[in-house]
């Protein structure tokens, strides 16, 4: 292991006034967690970060640390924060396994989730914990969403996932692969066959385009896509990658994995939009950076460019006479997701904004009684800790709503 778990703990100061888990967006119990393994007692530690958030392991790998636990450790101010990413990852994957996850009995409501990303999971490891009989439905053929085909694998294993499935099993979820609703079966159908309440977690699959021409090009990719299944494109030795953010890192990454030779993320602006760490990642893997890039349009040699003139304070100022051609044998359009509407289409009551995100309130609760929402489908293509913190809300309201049908 590339850092010493136990160095790092003994490097934390324990403070009364943690800042490491003000910074963290689920509220980790950092300290505890931390003392906790220091005192020899790795399954206290390990249950109470998986009752915190059940999916501490893959928050440990693939949240931005540096800008959450790690960026506010007190230690990094003159110096270097402690590790709290590797220390949760040992407690949380060392546990996981052996973990036994009491459930109350069994109450008789049956609950559907709909879509078996971060937010379905925890939906449905809580629900589940509270006695509900949960049955997760999924478009595609394996759990994870965004983590199984969006994450590429040398920053997420798959086999963490495939855990995963079997501890959700394990407590007696059902899982429905290969099963979209809004086609043979519409939530209708749900809540004819007793559902009480469902939850909406379908994610942000549909690529958000550039709206130029040559976009449908076939040297022409979009990034979510490529990264769900990257064996099955060939995108030869150069490769232009519109967007700058962690999709397009990951994807920078992953060709370059697969065998490209020359790979060159484009920005509008003048600086990355990803985690530094990320950034950094892609260049140690042999990426380069292009700013003040305004793409016009892609043709068959690859994008071009209008390059944009920036003053020192970094104000956009007016743009180059010449267009620049790039040569690249593949470009890949990396600006972001959006939603696909089937649900909506199939769904008499249930409302999407302008955006197409689903509208809910505070809780999750749809324009439909019963029917909750949470993730990215409600919020935009966002982190996974964000989904799972806001996910812990919706299954109270949910518990709260199918107890109030008794009354």
């Amino acid at each position: 292991m590339g850092v010493h778990v136990i160095d790092e703990a003994n490097r934390c100061l324990n403070c009364k006034k943690p800042l490491c888990r003000q910074g963290c967006p689920i509220n980790t119990p950092i300290p505890q967690m931390i003392q906790a393994f220091k005192g020899g007692d790795l399954n206290a530690a390990g249950d109470m970060v998986f009752e915190n958030n059940p999916l501490s392991i893959v928050c440990s790998l693939v949240c931005n640390h540096e800008k959450q636990c790690e960026g506010h450790c007190i230690l990094g101010k003159k110096g270097q924060p402690v590790h709290i990413s590797s220390i949760e990852n040992y407690i949380s994957d060392t546990i996981f396994d052996k973990m036994k996850i009491e459930c109350k009995p069994k109450n008789g409501k049956k609950v559907a989730v709909i879509g078996a990303g971060p937010a379905g999971i925890t939906i449905a490891f809580l629900l589940t914990k509270e006695g509900y009989s949960v049955t997760i439905f999924d478009s595609k053929d394996k759990l994870g969403g965004v983590l199984q085909y969006g994450i590429p694998e040398f920053r997420l294993p798959k086999t963490i996932l495939e855990r995963y499935k079997k501890k959700l099993l394990e407590i007696g979820v059902k899982i429905r692969p290969n099963t979209a609703i809004g086609t043979a079966l519409e939530i209708k159908d749900l809540i004819r066959d007793g559902y009480k309440s469902i939850f909406i977690g379908t994610g942000v699959w549909r690529p958000k385009t550039l709206g130029v021409k040559g976009e449908s090009l076939g040297n022409v990719h979009y990034a979510i896509d490529y990264l769900a299944n990257p064996d099955a494109y060939d995108l030869g030795e150069t490769v232009a990658i519109i967007g700058m953010g962690n999709s397009a890192m990951d994807v920078a990454r992953t060709a370059i994995r697969h065998g490209a030779r020359k790979v060159t993320l484009y920005a509008r602006g003048l600086h990355s939009n990803a985690s530094d760490h990320e950034t950094n990642y892609a260049k140690i893997d042999g990426a380069d950076f292009q700013f003040g890039k305004q793409i016009i349009e892609i043709n068959d040699d690859g994008p071009v460019f209008e390059n944009l003139i920036y003053d020192d304070e970094e104000n956009h100022i007016g743009n180059e006479e010449e267009l620049e051609q790039v040569h690249a044998d593949s470009t890949i359009i990396s600006i972001s997701q959006g939603p696909k509407s089937k649900l909506v289409n199939t769904t008499e009551g249930l409302k999407a904004g302008s955006n197409g995100l689903l509208v809910t309130d505070e809780r999750g609760q749809t324009t439909i009684p019963g029917i909750f929402a949470s993730g990215d489908v409600v919020l935009g293509a966002r982190t996974v800790v964000e989904a799972v913190a806001y996910s812990k809300k919706v299954a109270e309201a949910m518990d709260e709503y199918m107890k109030s049908l008794e009354e």
